[in-house]
């Protein structure tokens, strides 16, 4: 059976972060989180990809080539314009043979719910998960063992079962796609193809995931998705760790990076490699560091996704953010993460303050983003690439390219 991923979308919540990649490539534990969605589906006994790509598609394909670095088969198909899940599928006509699994890259998923789907003999299965507050989502009626409708963001839920937008089809959807028409969003649903099938008497079943699910749409659920993957990690020292430096907990040390003296790492941490640690600094949990990184003498870091090629200078704090690539810290940059009222964060989100739903985030940094010495950056700022700031600055809100 093939997997289809979903993987054309900028990402445009996800800026800037997504200013010169896609969505999918952003790193989550060091790989590009469509890297963790295929390798539970290799898990699952899948080998054969199709990757729905578009928006600076040329970051996936030079990553995973033709798959054979992976041991697996990629093949790639180009979505012209993003009008909707329905549309995205629609490209992996004359690509799929019998039944295949629909999955996003952007979306953390475990082997284990996989392998039911592929186990179901149903003309096509919902993913759903039991939330609290289904009114957010799409919700599925049920009778017995079958979806009778499928219902978005109703008032009044039929159940408390959420679609997590991971299917199971054979061929017969192209059909109704190209049936779909477009819905009062502007885009071609497949939710809306999948109630076609049903009224017309089709099995349409549903699967319910027990499992770990987060879909990361937002540059502050990168944090959770990190701290989820961490916790699998294992302790593995590829590099050099200098006689008086402290590693404390599961602590992945890539090739040719050194960890100085003086340094305290408490895991889960992944340093990558050639990044150069300390001396005397504090890597606290759930921090994953890129390649090329330099943490100096006296950096603080908590809880963040740190992006290859970042240099943090001395006297530094950061907790709880998400940093670009290629960004440089002057000494004495201290990143807060934590109001005084013990609120939750707002941060900007494609030009409106959103509730994070945290108590603490820091700083949603873009590629290339410079600061000066002794600069202060407030609770959920979020930084364009290639920004600067002026020596003892406070940097709050959004802060656009200069």
């Amino acid at each position: 059976m093939k997997a289809v991923i979903l993987a054309a979308g900028e990402g445009s919540r996800m800026r800037p972060l997504t200013a010169s990649r896609p969505k999918v490539m952003l790193p989550i534990a060091n790989k590009p989180m469509i890297e963790h969605t295929m390798s539970e589906a290799v898990d699952a006994g899948i080998t054969d990809f199709l990757l729905i790509t578009g928006y600076c598609e040329e970051a996936i394909k030079d990553y995973f080539g033709d798959g054979s670095e992976f041991n697996i088969s990629v093949e790639y198909a180009h979505q012209d314009k993003q009008l909707g899940t329905a549309n995205a599928i629609a490209y992996a006509r004359n690509n799929v043979d019998g039944k295949f699994i629909v999955l996003n890259g952007d979306m953390l998923v475990r082997s284990e719910h996989i392998k039911k789907l592929l186990s179901r003999e149903n003309d096509a299965i919902i993913t759903v998960k039991d939330v609290e507050n289904p009114s957010s989502f799409g919700v599925i009626e049920t009778e017995e063992d079958k979806v009778v409708r499928i219902i978005e963001k109703p008032q009044v839920p039929p159940s408390n079962l959420a679609n997590a937008g991971i299917y199971l089809f054979d061929e017969s959807i192209f059909d109704f796609i190209d049936k779909t028409e477009v819905s009062s969003r502007g885009e071609l649903e497949i939710t809306d193809s999948l109630q076609m099938m049903i009224d017309e008497g089709h099995n349409v079943g549903f699967e319910i995931l027990d499992s770990e699910w987060l879909d990361v749409g937002r540059p502050w659920d990168m944090l959770e998705a990190n701290q989820i993957l961490l916790k699998n990690i294992d302790a593995k020292h590829e590099g050099i760790i200098e006689p008086n430096a402290t590693m404390n907990g599961h602590i992945h040390v890539g090739k040719g990076s050194i960890v100085r003296n003086g340094a305290y790492i408490v895991g889960p941490v992944i340093i990558g490699e050639n990044c150069d640690i300390g001396p005397n600094c504090f890597i606290r949990p759930s921090t994953t560091i890129g390649n090329d990184v330099h943490i100096g003498n006296a950096v603080e870091v908590k809880n963040c996704v740190i992006m290859n090629g970042t240099k943090i200078g001395h006297l530094s704090y950061l907790g709880d953010s998400v940093i670009g690539e290629k960004c440089n810290f002057g000494a004495g940059t201290k990143v807060a993460n934590l109001r005084h009222d013990g609120k939750n964060i707002l941060c900007p989100v494609k030009g409106e303050l959103v509730d994070s739903g945290r108590r603490k985030l820091g700083v949603i940094m873009g590629d290339d983003v410079h600061t000066a010495i002794n600069t202060s950056i407030n609770v959920g700022t979020v930084m364009e690439a290639g920004s600067f700031t002026h020596p003892g600055e406070v940097s709050k809100g959004l802060r656009k390219a200069n």
